[in-house]
């Protein structure tokens, strides 16, 4: 059943936290997007919120409202739940969640419904926290569901949050992976209508996404020498060309290649045998042509757990592996384990990559003072 409400300045609000002298955090600040206000995104953001270690683990920065947060948090029936609003992401509250409140316009909140409204308001939102991460104010970024309707009638210029995030950090590419425990599925394709897939596959975009995949799961993921599975485009993987020659012509040849420049490849695999046997439990991570291809099993076998990460870039964005959900908005039914696990991985990714350029940095020192002694022996003897 449709709800609205209108807030004005007689609504609930939160005070916002007095300016005061500011330490930043050894905990990694997580800034999270609203999402789409009339979907699930609010509701599955203060669930996982709630649960006891979040606070031990990070410092979470709800990009939005704290009017609207307030109306979502009546909803989900929260009543231990606080926040503190702030102006910005500058002076945080290390030991609470807080909320930078990016409008103060009275909020339409039609539950369930998409609306230009909704896409307006989920669009500033990621602009506020994106610009915060380009500064470095947050750490990572994790993002709640969009209405992708919506999002075009508010103006939005992309076709969704990978698109948008790669451009924004200037990066040649990215790759879109869905990852849960050991399954990692990326992406050749990933919003592309199935008309233009075969196209769309080249060598060269295959390898690129191939040394992507590689590189985030030895530095993201902390996976030494990974191995990639390449799935096959047609049926069978082709059938040695009766099923289509995209197998042969382009898709193989991309392999071969990758593996004389020591990456671990292997494929290409017809994709139904290849998850109906189980194959993909011998892999770091799986390389699908396309996005339903790839997403069919992922989902299938990993719902409510899996999350979608942005590979590729110099920083972290992760979101759930589910949409906006508006057939569940406003019932107070909506799983946050997916939402979890994304704020999980963001802070993991966060911990992996700042160990391993703490280990670089510091082999790179060891060689220097190496290299001093050296040359001060040399001075010495002569």
């Amino acid at each position: 059943m449709e709800q609205e409400k209108e807030y004005n300045e007689q609504e609930e609000t939160h005070n916002e936290q007095p300016q005061q002298p500011y330490v930043k955090s050894n905990k990694p600040v997580l800034g999270i997007t609203a999402g789409d206000i009339n979907g699930i995104g609010l509701e599955v953001i203060l669930k996982a919120l709630s649960h006891r270690k979040i606070l031990d683990i990070c410092v979470p920065v709800i990009y939005g409202s704290s009017k609207v947060v307030s109306y979502h948090k009546n909803i989900v029936q929260l009543d231990d739940f606080n926040f503190v609003g702030q102006r910005n992401a500058e002076r945080l509250a290390h030991d609470k969640v807080n909320v930078v409140n990016v409008w103060n316009d009275n909020v339409n909140i039609t539950l369930g419904k998409p609306t230009d409204l909704g896409g307006k308001f989920a669009q500033q939102s990621l602009e506020a926290a994106t610009k915060d991460l380009k500064l470095g104010l947050i750490d990572a970024i994790v993002t709640a569901p969009i209405h992708k309707k919506s999002m075009q009638m508010a103006g939005f210029e992309h076709i969704g949050h990978t698109e948008y995030i790669t451009k924004e950090f200037n990066a040649t590419d990215s790759l879109m992976l869905l990852a849960a425990d050991r399954l990692r599925v990326g992406l050749v394709t990933a919003h592309v209508p199935l008309k233009d897939v075969s196209k769309a596959i080249t060598k060269e975009r295959i390898i690129a996404k191939l040394r992507i995949f590689s590189e985030a799961l030895r530095l993201d993921f902390a996976i030494g020498r990974p191995n990639i599975a390449v799935l096959g485009l047609n049926p069978h993987a082709g059938e040695e060309g009766m099923l289509g020659d995209e197998e042969e012509k382009i898709i193989r040849p991309a392999i071969m290649e990758c593996k004389k420049n020591g990456m671990m490849a292997f494929g290409p695999f017809p994709a139904d045998g290849f998850f109906g046997s189980g194959q993909y439990n011998k892999f770091d991570g799986v390389l699908a042509m396309y996005h339903d291809q790839g997403l069919i099993p992922f989902k299938a076998l990993t719902f409510g757990s899996g999350v979608n990460y942005t590979a590729g870039l110099s920083i972290i964005r992760t979101s759930p592996d589910h949409g906006t959900a508006f057939d569940l908005a406003g019932k107070n039914e909506a799983d946050p384990s997916s939402f979890l696990h994304a704020m999980f991985m963001a802070i993991d990714i966060y911990r992996n990559r700042k160990e391993h350029y703490e280990l670089k940095k510091n082999a790179v020192r060891r060689v220097e003072v190496e290299m001093e002694k050296e040359e001060g022996g040399a001075v010495m003897s002569d």
